[in-house]
C-alpha cells in the first residue's frame, strides 16, 4: 500500500507542479472573460459564457449576442475559444451564435437552434454549448488534418487509458464489470470543480480530489462488493447491482450539480501552437500527466510484490490464495487505486471538455470498448485499446460527421474481435 501512496503523491506533485508553473512553451495569451464580455459592468457576479470549438480546436473571433431584461451585449471568443459575457444580474436571458462569424469550414451542427434560452438564479454563472462541426477551422493540408486529428486523438486516448486501466483491474481481479466505473470518473471531475470554483489551491484540489476518488473506490468495494463476495453472489447478479449504482449516483449528481455544463478555471488561459495543431497547454500539460501515470503504474504492476500479487490474481486468483496471497487485501488495493486513477482521468476529462453530471456515463461504452478491444482483464492491453479508440475516433471525423466517431470506434471493436476475440494483448485462454 505504501508504494501506492508514494507514487500517487509523485504524481500529484508533478500534476500541481505543472499547472503552477507551466512549462515553456510557444504560447498565445488569451483575453480574459472581462475583455471577451463587451462593454457591459464586468463588476458584476452574474455572467453568461461558454466555449467554441472545431472538434477539438479552439476557435477565435466567434461572437455570441446575449440579450434579455433590457439588456444586450455581445461576447467575443479568445484565442482558447471561450468567450463570456457579464449580465446584470438574476432573469431570464437569450444567447444567439452569429453564424457569419464562424471561420470558413466551421458551421453550426444544428443550423436551425442556434439561440439557446438561458435562466440566471441560484447560479451566478450559466455556461451555454453551442457545438460546430461540419469541417475544421483550419484550411491547411491534408497532412496538416490527419496530423491535427492525431494529436487529439492521441491526447484522448491518453485520458481514456487512466479510467480504463481501472476497470481492467477490476474486471482481472473480481471479474465484475464495473458499471458504475463511469461515474467514479464523474465523481472526480465534479469534487475538482467545486474545490476550484471555491477558490482552493489547485494543489490542494488535486490532493484532495485524488485522495477522495481513492476512498470512494475503497468504499465500494468495503461496503458493497466485498460482501456480495463473500455470499457468493453469481456475477451476474453484481452486474445488475453495479447498473443501479451507477443509476443512483448519476441521478444524485443530477440532483446536486444540476444540468448545465461548467468549465474548470485553473488560471491558465494560454494555448500552444505545435506545427499545424494549436491546442491549450492545460491540455498539454493533461498529456503529460497521464504519460506520468500510466508509467508509474507499469512499473506497479512490473516492479513491486503488490504488483506482482495483482498479476497473480488476476490470472489466476485460487493459485494465488494458495500460494500465500491475501487475495482480498490486493483485490482492496486495486479498487483504491482504481478509484484514484479514475478521479484523475475524470480531472483532466473535466479540463479537457468541462464538467457535466452524466460525463462518465456519456464515454462508459468507449471505456469498455477500450478494455475489450485491449484484452480483457489486461492493464497494458487496456491503454493500448485506449490509444486506438481515441485516435481512431477523431481520424474519422475527417470523413463524416463528429457525432458519428464513437460509432466508429465500436465497429472497430467489432471488427477486430471477429477476427481476435481475444483483443490485441489478450490470452486465449482467457476467453470461455
Amino acid at each position: 500500500m505504501a508504494v501506492i501512496v508514494s507514487l500517487l503523491a509523485t504524481a500529484i506533485a508533478v500534476l500541481s507542479l505543472l499547472f503552477a508553473t507551466p512549462a515553456n512553451a510557444q504560447t498565445t495569451p488569451a483575453p480574459t472573460p472581462a475583455a471577451s464580455a463587451g462593454t457591459g459592468d464586468v463588476s458584476t457576479q452574474y455572467s453568461i459564457g461558454g466555449i467554441i470549438r472545431a472538434g477539438d480546436e479552439p476557435v477565435e473571433g466567434v461572437q455570441i449576442s446575449v440579450e434579455g431584461s433590457g439588456f444586450s451585449e455581445v461576447g467575443t471568443t479568445g484565442a482558447d475559444g471561450r468567450w463570456a459575457v457579464a449580465v446584470p444580474g438574476p432573469g431570464a436571458y437569450t444567447a444567439t451564435l452569429q453564424v457569419d462569424t464562424l471561420p470558413d469550414g466551421v458551421a453550426p451542427r444544428d443550423p436551425d437552434n442556434v439561440t439557446r434560452d438561458v435562466t440566471i438564479g441560484t447560479t451566478n454563472t450559466v455556461n451555454v454549448l453551442f457545438p460546430t462541426g461540419e469541417g475544421t477551422a483550419a484550411s491547411g493540408s491534408i497532412w496538416d488534418t490527419l496530423f491535427s486529428r492525431f494529436f487529439y486523438g492521441l491526447n484522448f486516448g491518453l485520458l481514456l487509458a487512466l479510467a480504463a486501466i481501472g476497470i481492467s483491474l477490476i474486471f482481472g481481479t473480481t471479474g465484475v464489470n464495473n458499471f458504475a466505473h463511469g461515474e467514479m470518473l464523474t465523481f472526480g471531475a465534479i469534487i475538482f470543480y467545486v474545490f476550484t470554483a471555491m477558490g482552493w489551491n489547485i494543489r490542494l484540489a488535486i490532493l484532495l480530489t485524488v485522495a477522495l476518488s481513492a476512498a470512494l473506490g475503497w468504499t465500494q468495494d468495503a461496503v458493497l462488493f466485498k460482501p456480495l463476495r463473500k455470499r457468493g453472489v453469481g456475477l451476474v447478479q453484481v452486474l445488475i447491482v453495479t447498473i443501479g449504482l451507477s443509476i443512483v449516483l448519476r441521478y444524485l449528481y443530477l440532483y446536486f450539480f444540476d444540468g448545465g455544463t461548467r468549465n474548470i478555471d485553473t488560471g491558465i488561459t494560454d494555448n500552444v501552437t505545435i506545427g499545424p495543431v494549436t491546442v491549450t497547454l492545460t491540455s498539454i500539460i493533461s498529456m503529460g500527466v497521464s504519460i506520468v501515470m500510466l508509467a508509474f503504474v507499469a512499473y506497479f504492476l512490473t516492479r513491486t510484490r503488490i504488483g506482482k500479487a495483482t498479476r497473480a490474481v488476476s490470472d489466476n486468483a485460487s493459485l494465488a490464495a494458495a500460494s500465500g496471497i491475501n487475495v482480498d487485501r490486493v483485490i482492496r488495493i486495486v479498487w483504491v487505486l482504481a478509484g484514484a486513477l479514475t478521479g484523475l482521468s475524470g480531472v483532466l476529462y473535466g479540463l479537457y471538455r468541462g464538467v457535466t453530471w452524466d460525463m462518465g456515463f456519456a464515454i462508459l461504452l468507449l471505456l469498455f470498448a477500450a478494455v475489450t478491444l485491449g484484452g480483457l482483464g489486461s492493464a497494458f492491453g487496456a491503454l493500448v485499446g485506449s490509444l486506438i479508440i481515441g485516435i481512431i475516433t477523431e481520424l474519422s471525423t475527417i470523413v463524416i460527421p463528429p457525432d458519428l466517431r464513437y460509432a466508429v470506434a465500436l465497429i472497430v471493436l467489432i471488427g477486430v474481435l471477429l477476427f481476435r476475440p481475444q483483443g490485441v494483448l489478450g490470452r486465449k485462454e482467457r476467453i470461455g
